[in-house]
């Protein structure tokens, strides 16, 4: 239990440092990630490209679910983390009135799509993944432009991670399994990926 107690310090001390930094500039945005403090990154044009994309694809297939590119979550064992992904799938509406960091019932599927910086092992292909089974999230999808690759995570165990990872080249079918349920064709994604 006190492990817990000092987890929830920390948490409330990182979210009164995150609001205080964004009031301050807009441009900065904090995540909370194994009991660490990561600043995240501005995004260049090809990633928010890619991310656009992947939401006109949610909307074309299923239109009754929201890709939010903004949407905060509360992470890990004991929701101890907050988390920026990229996009949260979730059904519409479904963050009405949750303010900066949502908890993760209900959310379908996360994406992150690397940046390129040194970071980013670590933080996309590890941490952040680990976190959002840890949370139950069905799909976690990771668009990697380092690796020109995608990778479709399902199955998740709070222990293990996921315990299915598909991984597909850029022009392979990807098939994100249900509860999300929609098929693309990675080869639009190519002219993004550097």
């Amino acid at each position: 239990m006190a492990e817990r107690a000092s987890a929830q310090v920390a948490v409330d001390m990182f979210e009164r440092i995150a609001e205080f930094a964004e009031r301050e500039d807009e441009t900065v945005r904090f995540e909370f990630i194994n009991g660490r403090i990561g600043l995240r990154k501005g995004t260049d044009g090809s990633h928010t490209t890619i991310v656009m994309w992947l939401v006109r694809q949610c909307m074309q297939a299923r239109p009754e679910l929201d890709l939010s590119p903004v949407q905060g979550l509360k992470v890990e064992s004991y929701r101890k983390g907050r988390a920026l992904p990229d996009a949260v799938l979730a059904p519409v509406a479904h963050f009405a009135g949750q303010g900066d960091w949502a908890d993760t019932e209900g959310v379908l599927m996360t994406v992150e799509v690397t940046s390129f910086d040194s970071d980013t092992h670590d933080r996309d292909r590890v941490e952040k993944p680990q976190a959002y089974a840890e949370s139950g999230i069905p799909v976690h999808l990771l668009i990697d432009r380092d690796r020109r690759s995608v990778l479709v995570h399902s199955d998740p165990d709070p222990v293990v991670g996921y315990r299915d990872v598909q991984k597909r080249q850029l022009g392979d079918r990807v098939v994100l399994p249900e509860p999300v349920g929609i098929e693309s064709d990675a080869e639009e994604l190519k002219p993004y990926m550097d």
